[in-house]
Parts: C-alpha cells; sequence; structure tokens
C-alpha cells in the first residue's frame, strides 16, 4: 500500500510517499481504509527528531485520520466492518496507577500514535480498537480527520486543568492554528471573554468569527501590554500558550493576580526564562496538559459532529505533497487544519 514517510531526520526533503508493508490485524485491532488525515504541529518536530525520540524507519507519520472499518480484530467489540470511525491518538497502558484512576494522559507509559509509534498517513492503517471514536453518517472526512487531536487538546487544557469559568477573560495564542482555532470556541462556549493573537488581518477576522472577542496583532505590538490596556491593567484569568519561549514573558505578564497560563506545547523552544517574582507574588499558576481522557474526547467530539464548533481547514492535498502541508504549518501559511487525503482517493 502507499504511505507517507521518512527514513531519517531532517527538512521536508526526507519526506516520501511509497510502497509499504500492508498493516498486521492484532487481535484488539481494527484495519481502516483511510479517507483522509491530518497535521499537527507534531508531525513537524517528529519529522525533524526530537530528544530522545528513537524511531524505526521508515516512520510512517500522523496522528489525525479518519476512515471506513474494514475488518476488525477477534477480540474487538465495539466496531464492524462498514463503521465511520476517526483516530483518538492518545495510548495508555491500562495499568498504572494513574490509570487505575482514569486519568489516561498521565499513565506512565503514554504516548501517541505517529508520534513514537507508526501513523495513520496511509491508504490503510491498523489501529487499536481503544483509540477510535464513532463519526455521524453526516460529517465530512475531512472534518472527521482534522478534529479529534486539536479539539480534544484544547478541551481538556481549558475545561479540565484551567477549569474556565463563565465571565473569566481568556487570552489564545496563536489563534490560527489547530490547537489555538479549537481554544477560541471552546472559551467562548464555556461563557469566557476571550482574545486572541493572530499574525495578519485575515487570521484575525476569522478568530473573531469564532468567539474572540478582540484578537491582537503580535506581530506589531506587545501582545501583554495590549491586553493590560484592554482589560484596564488587570489582565485575563487564563491564558493558553503552547508556543513556548517566545511568547513566555509576554504570556505571564498577560495574567491577572491569580491567573492560570495553561500549555500544551513549545513550538518555539522548550526553555523560556521565568521571572519566578511574577509567580509568586501575583500567585500564578503554570498548568501542563496533554491529550485528552476518553471521556472527554467523546464530550468535545460531539460538540464538533453536531456543529457547535467549526473545523476551519487551510487546504486539502494528496498525501504525496504532504511536503507541502508541512510548509503550510512550518510558514504559518491560512487558518485551521491541513488535510492530506492517500492519492488513490484524491
Amino acid at each position: 500500500m502507499q504511505a507517507v514517510r521518512f527514513d531519517g531526520h531532517g527538512g521536508t526533503e526526507v519526506i516520501d510517499y511509497g510502497e509499504v508493508p500492508d498493516p498486521e490485524v492484532g487481535r484488539d485491532e481494527v484495519l481502516v481504509d483511510v479517507k483522509a488525515g491530518a497535521l499537527n504541529h507534531l508531525d513537524v518536530w517528529t519529522r525533524r527528531g526530537l530528544p530522545g525520540l528513537d524511531l524505526e524507519m521508515p516512520h510512517v507519520p500522523g496522528s489525525d485520520a479518519a476512515g471506513v472499518v474494514l475488518e476488525t480484530g477477534p477480540d474487538v467489540r465495539r466496531f464492524e466492518a462498514g463503521d465511520r470511525v476517526a483516530l483518538s491518538a492518545g495510548v495508555w497502558c491500562g495499568d498504572c496507577e494513574f490509570c487505575r484512576d482514569g486519568d489516561y494522559p498521565l499513565c506512565t507509559s503514554f504516548h501517541v500514535i505517529g508520534e513514537h509509534v507508526p501513523g495513520v498517513h496511509s491508504e490503510r492503517a491498523a489501529i487499536p480498537e481503544d483509540n477510535l471514536v464513532p463519526v455521524p453518517d453526516d460529517v465530512d472526512w475531512a472534518t472527521a480527520a482534522a478534529a479529534p487531536l486539536v479539539f480534544q487538546t484544547a478541551w481538556r487544557m481549558l475545561v479540565t486543568r484551567a477549569d474556565v469559568d463563565p465571565g473569566e477573560s481568556v487570552l489564545v495564542l496563536g489563534a490560527s492554528g489547530g490547537v489555538g482555532h479549537a481554544a477560541v470556541q471552546i472559551a467562548a462556549h464555556a461563557g469566557a471573554e476571550v482574545y486572541a493573537t493572530a499574525s495578519t488581518e485575515e487570521k484575525r477576522r476569522y478568530a473573531e468569527e469564532l468567539g474572540a472577542t478582540r484578537a491582537i496583532d503580535y506581530e506589531d505590538a506587545d501582545f501583554a501590554d495590549e491586553i493590560r490596556a484592554r482589560t484596564g491593567k488587570r489582565g485575563v484569568d487564563v491564558v493558553v500558550d503552547h508556543v513556548g519561549e517566545a511568547t513566555w514573558d509576554q504570556s505571564l505578564r498577560s495574567l491577572a493576580k491569580g491567573g492560570r497560563l495553561v500549555t500544551c506545547g513549545a513550538t518555539t523552544g522548550g526553555k523560556p526564562e521565568t521571572h519566578v517574582q511574577r509567580l509568586f507574588w501575583n500567585h500564578l499558576s503554570v498548568l501542563g496538559s496533554t491529550m485528552a481522557t476518553p471521556g472527554e474526547v467523546d464530550d468535545v467530539l460531539s460538540l464538533v459532529w453536531d456543529g457547535t464548533f467549526d473545523v476551519r481547514i487551510r487546504d486539502v492535498l494528496p498525501m504525496s505533497e504532504t511536503a507541502r502541508a508541512h510548509e503550510l504549518l512550518e510558514n504559518r501559511e491560512g487558518f485551521g487544519k491541513v488535510v492530506v487525503i492517500p492519492d488513490s482517493d484524491y
């Protein structure tokens, strides 16, 4: 079968689309005919190489996909041939203290399909039953593929970790990205006043269409100063920061006393400087968050499937043009998710 793959870490030139062995279906796995996949910044970092990431090469990337069940292993009970499904990429052991408490993202061996193990940007994929969610008949494949990773991530960040209440204020950085555009909508749905940052007028307009009260041009101004000015020097209750080093200080300066910074990533680097005095004097909290529990996935995807949340797609490309898809993410071109479709279906 055909799949996206790379034989080593590096730039977009390492990405290829070619033959790989057909997947073998385990006892608890489901063979899926992939109709669409979607990219995340995680795909960029996996391709570049991460500290401690030792992949078997060639590696098939991809942590988002949707398609039709072709066959099931003998132990599978939730799905049968013909079902429409999407991937939820977090994998847990089920036995450690955190799994026994039901907080699977804290699993001591937690890992992500497409990052630590082979992914799903291929014509077919064998996926553990626990990593699939049903997709309603009226949801298109691009939406089904693009929604799960970013919406579950943003939901856990805002609803579970930051525990946003109605009437609070939230600043979402990078509102044009996958997690960013999901976070804007989830914060607005929670009843918060939402601020967002984006680099172009078009992206800022999209952010405001999705629920932001005000979108700020972070390239033209210090967004912390803008937030202080717009909130009467108070600051916001919550900052969603998945950018890292480049924005960390401004994010902390944007917080009101008692505010919470919640982070799920560090696309500009993971070792920012922190003024500890600001943390303790202002009683600030820094919260980490990764992926979500199955219950959180079900909660947020039900709101995607019924149209409450809008999955914005910036481009749809054949899988053979995945290198171009990576460039769209790296160059911050467009708003929302990039979808790739097997060439045989494009």
